[in-house]
Parts: C-alpha cells; sequence; structure tokens
C-alpha cells in the first residue's frame, strides 16, 4: 500500500512516501516560505524520485491539528483537492500524536507541545513502554503551570519533549522542577514520516474518511476571532 503524507501544521513543511509500514522517501524544508509554496512541489518531487504518480497512492494522509491555522488548513485543502474524485481513502492524523509517533521507542512519558503562546501549549501525554504507543490524554490547551502540576504524578519516569513548543515547555518546566530528559535533535520537529506511520495504524482499524469528511481540529479560535471578541467585549464595557 502506497502512502503520502504531509505535515504542515507548525513552521516546517514535510512530506513522505511509504509502502506500508516501509517509508520509502521523506523531505522536510523550514526554510521561510508557507506550507502552500512548499508542500505540494516537494510531493512532485519525491514521487519523481521513486518513480510513482499521485495515481500510485493508495491511502492520503495530513496532520489536521492542532498547529498553525492557516498551516492546517493547507495540508487539509491539498488532500482534498488530491482525493477529489480519486475514491482513494484519507486519514486524519493528530498532529500531536504523529509527534509523540517520533519518540516511539523510547521508554517513559511521550509529551508533544506545541507552542500556542500567551503561556500556553497545545499538548497531549503518552507513555511508552516497549510496546504501543498508549494515550493518556486527549489533545488540549493547556497552561505550562497546569501542565507541570500534572506531570508531578509521573515522577520517577523519563519525561521527553518533542514539537515546536521544546523550548519554552522545558524551561516552564524544569523551572517548575520538573525533569525533562534531552531529546534528540532530528526527533523534536514535525515528520511526515510519522504522520504516515499512525495513518497506517488507522487505516488497519478502518480509521478512514473520504475526501469531504476530512477536516481541520482546532483546539481554540483563530487569534484573529479572539481579538475580535475582546474588542467586542471592551466596547461593552465601555458602555
Amino acid at each position: 500500500m502506497k502512502i503520502i503524507a504531509f505535515d504542515g501544521t507548525a513552521k516546517a513543511a514535510s512530506v513522505a512516501i511509504a509502502d506500508g509500514d516501509k517509508i520509502l522517501a521523506c523531505s522536510t524544508v523550514d526554510n521561510g516560505l508557507t506550507q502552500s509554496e512548499l508542500l505540494l512541489p516537494m510531493a512532485e518531487d519525491l514521487l519523481r524520485s521513486l518513480k510513482l504518480t499521485f495515481k500510485d497512492i493508495d491511502l492520503y494522509a495530513t496532520s489536521v491539528g492542532p498547529g498553525s491555522f492557516t498551516g492546517v488548513r493547507i495540508g487539509v485543502s491539498l488532500i482534498k483537492g488530491l482525493a477529489f474524485g480519486r475514491d482513494i481513502p484519507c486519514v486524519g492524523v493528530s498532529t500531536l500524536e504523529a509527534l509523540a509517533e517520533n519518540l516511539h521507542g523510547l521508554r517513559g512519558i511521550i509529551l508533544p507541545c506545541m507552542d500556542a503562546r500567551r503561556g500556553q501549549v497545545y499538548s497531549a501525554t503518552f507513555r511508552y513502554d516497549g510496546g504501543d504507543l498508549k494515550r493518556l490524554t486527549e489533545d488540549r490547551a493547556i497552561a505550562l503551570t497546569d501542565l507541570a502540576e500534572e506531570l508531578r504524578q509521573y515522577e520517577g519516569e523519563c519525561i521527553y519533549l518533542s514539537g515546536d513548543g521544546y523550548n519554552v515547555a522545558k524551561n516552564a518546566l524544569t523551572k517548575a522542577g520538573i525533569v525533562v530528559e534531552e531529546t534528540p535533535e532530528l526527533l523534536i520537529l514535525e515528520n511526515a514520516a510519522s504522520v504516515a506511520k499512525v495513518a497506517l495504524k488507522k487505516y488497519e482499524k478502518g480509521e478512514i474518511m473520504g475526501d469531504q469528511e476530512l477536516s481541520p481540529v482546532y483546539l481554540r479560535m483563530p487569534q484573529a476571532e479572539r481579538e475580535r471578541l475582546e474588542r467586542e467585549a471592551a466596547k461593552k464595557q465601555e458602555k
């Protein structure tokens, strides 16, 4: 089964092509360009290098959030466009679950964190004990202070972070007295190879959908909308 997977939910753009659980090719670029400029050309280049075309793809996968609102929409829209009219199954993958998959094999608590600003991260907690990754919490936006308190229950276990919130989360947790292990640099940022691996597991469980059903997952409203509501609330108070 040929799988093409995308991740554009943070700063970098990443594309991978897999054959079952074997990753055939993967490319990740962080050069300041938007995902809309990068993802499709990257996919075309990878397919060309493997002597494949989009007609050879059996499963489309993309991270659906949380993350950059623009990046999430671009990835989902790209899959919708590629899969439209092809009757090929699609899989939406949690960005946080894919980031946890990056660290598959590191025993302990796996904590993907994406910077949500305002002292918060998008995060979920997983545990790896030599078998499959076990999800301990749902995806959520959580204050770093609350996350630190929550992690105290895992005292004595190794805690590993991943995601673009790595530095902000590590600094905050360390100040709160939570011991955090060093994560290998290549495993920190989003990687479409992990999206492909999670997508295959979902496919095997029958967790697939059509292109029309695929949609972004936002854990909170966009900043522009939050600011609009704050302005409206401030005007009401002035009256």
